[in-house]
Formats: structure tokens, C-alpha cells, sequence
């Protein structure tokens, strides 16, 4: 597993965890840093990590309107929690983040989705974010 790959899901488990908590999700993902720092190549992982999480956070108004916009039936409210922090981290991935082919954003999304949530969080998150991805010169 990529470090961009294990970096990803340690920014999905702070946002998720954020959500359910009163502590915000910078503060959850150093604290996971911590523990972890022993690890080999954590500075990498978590490096990436920190990036995505602060880019959620700094761009979260615009990335919940671009989400609200294509998941067509589905207020965030009403999405599990974990299925929202994915697809909060691959709308920022794809919308934000340069060095990141959409493809690999979408892809890496569904994969943590098939992986950790329900039955059908894989393909309705792949479609929220080929909306998503094929409107971004729109946006």
C-alpha cells in the first residue's frame, strides 16, 4: 500500500472522527501522528495526511455545495459519516489538488469505501465524484 494510500485513510479517520467528536480533526490526525511515530515513514504519511485534512477544512463550504450538488437524493446530512469524509477528501483531491489525477482520486475513494463502509457506499460515491470530475472546468 502507497503512502499517499495509508495517508488518505488517516485523513478519512480524522474527519470521520471529527464528526462524531468534540475535537477537531487536526487535532485527532496529530494525535494518531503520535502514537504512530515510531513507524517507518510517517512523516510521509502523515505529512499528506495533514495536507488533505487542512484542505477539507479550508475548502469545506465549497466542497459540501459541490457534494449537496451531485449527490442527487442525498442531503449530507443524511449520508453516513464515513461515506461524507471520503467523499470530502476525493472532492478536494480532485477539485483542489493538482498533483492528483482524478482517476486516481476517484479510484482511491472507492476502494476505502468497498473497503470500510456499506455494500453500496462504493459505487455511490464513484458517482458523486465523476459528476464531480467531469464538471470541474465548469466549476
Amino acid at each position: 500500500m502507497s503512502a499517499r494510500t495509508k495517508a488518505r485513510k488517516r485523513a478519512i479517520d480524522a474527519l470521520f472522527a471529527a464528526d462524531l467528536r468534540t475535537e477537531t480533526a487536526t487535532h485527532l490526525l496529530n494525535v494518531a501522528a503520535e502514537q504512530a511515530a515510531d513507524r517507518q515513514n510517517q512523516d510521509e504519511i502523515f505529512g499528506y495526511a495533514r495536507v488533505l485534512v487542512s484542505g477539507v477544512l479550508d475548502n469545506l463550504g465549497a466542497i459540501d455545495d459541490l457534494i449537496s450538488s451531485y449527490a442527487h437524493g442525498w442531503s449530507l446530512d443524511r449520508m453516513p459519516n464515513l461515506d461524507r469524509a471520503i467523499i470530502r477528501v476525493g472532492t478536494y483531491e480532485i477539485v483542489f489538488a493538482d498533483d492528483v489525477p482524478d482517476a486516481v482520486a476517484i479510484a482511491e475513494a472507492v476502494e476505502v469505501a468497498k473497503e470500510y463502509s456499506t455494500d453500496d457506499s462504493g459505487s455511490f460515491i464513484n458517482g458523486v465524484l465523476a459528476k464531480i470530475a467531469a464538471t470541474k472546468g465548469a466549476i
